[in-house]
């Protein structure tokens, strides 16, 4: 099919959803996109949006409506790049404009291709591992921080010619593969989040000063342990992440060795701040439910103890509610004590 002849929506107009709508938009494919503000929509359309950083600096003009109820007919591919806790809904909306042949693409942090899979089916759900780096300045305003590659996959099969087109339609943004393994991509991505995102967020550290404090550091060995415990019952072998952090090394290896690694990490990474920590910033809830919950979850029903996880999932959700700051004094917490070693 030619390009012009698919219909692509993508949902979510942040950082990453608006850059990879933009580029694709410049490569001639027939884009939607939904932005949840009126005012940000019309703007898109009048103007466009500007995306600068790693992609160059331009303004790209795209087709945009602030609601999917404004849509009608088919889409044949659909992204979503929503926060993972909007997904559902996003997911339940759209399911009246697919086809049976239609794909829709998770473009969220964490694990939500499951649920995903749940609401519009395991045979058009597609998993997404995202490698680029993006900030949205502003709305509309949109940096891209990093370049990287993209994996895409589905969760119960090899690929296909769809999948390798919509591979073919993210090229557009950076380079990107199909995968027959996407849930280990998924997976190591997810340690990295559970372990770097929500301590950032109970710290309001970033990453490079929470690594070089050694009690931040054993409870984020401790996070990915109890990750590779919970992977190993699943019988999943995770891939290393970025092809580098191999998981199973890391926590197997000489202690030297891995603090060595872990050092070099947040040094190259030290202003890094957490997702998690700007969302709690601006007074939204985390994707904590879809990091270490995720890891607690699977483990749960598998037998495996997340002790760490656990802890880490209760402290955010109290911080949400508003009854426990966010300070560096949390690491200190009696509760990790009998956790860490």
């Amino acid at each position: 099919m030619k390009k012009s002849e698919l219909r692509i929506l993508m949902i979510g107009a942040g950082a990453i959803g608006g850059i990879t709508a933009a580029m694709m938009k410049e490569k001639d494919y027939d884009v939607t996109l939904v932005s949840k503000y009126p005012e940000l929509a019309k703007s898109i359309r009048e103007k466009g949006l500007h995306i600068f950083g790693h992609c160059g600096n331009r303004y790209v003009q795209l087709q945009a409506v602030s609601t999917i109820d404004e849509l009608s007919g088919k889409f044949d591919v659909v992204f979503i790049a929503t926060k993972t806790n909007d997904m559902p809904e996003a997911a339940e909306k759209v399911r009246p404009l697919l086809a049976p042949g239609s794909r829709v693409v998770s473009m969220q942090n964490g694990i939500a291709e499951e649920k995903l899979a749940g609401i519009v089916g395991i045979e058009r759900t597609v998993g997404c591992v995202v490698g680029f780096g993006a900030t949205m300045v502003e709305p509309g305003e949109l940096e891209m921080t990093s370049l990287g590659e993209m994996l895409v996959g589905y969760l119960d099969r090899e690929g296909d010619p769809i999948l390798s087109e919509i591979a073919g339609m993210l090229n557009a943004v950076v380079p990107t593969a199909t995968t027959g393994n996407i849930l280990s991509h998924l997976y190591s991505k997810l340690i990295i989040n559970a372990a770097s995102s929500t301590l950032g967020a109970i710290t309001g550290l970033r990453l490079g000063k929470m690594l070089g404090n050694h009690r931040a550091y054993k409870i984020f060995m401790r996070i990915i342990e109890e990750a590779v415990e919970v992977a190993n019952a699943m019988n999943l072998q995770v891939v290393p992440y970025a092809g580098k952090l191999n998981w199973h090394k890391l926590v197997n290896g000489p202690r030297w060795k891995t603090w060595l690694m872990i050092r070099i990490v947040g040094i190259r990474y030290r202003r890094l701040k957490s997702s998690s920590l700007q969302s709690l910033e601006r007074g939204k809830k985390t994707e904590v439910d879809f990091f270490n919950g995720y890891i607690a979850g699977q483990g749960n029903s598998l037998g495996v103890p997340t002790p760490v996880n656990d802890l880490l999932i209760s402290m955010v959700h109290e911080i949400e509610a508003g009854k426990r700051s966010i300070t560096p004094l949390n690491l200190r917490d009696e509760s990790f004590n009998r956790l860490i070693k």
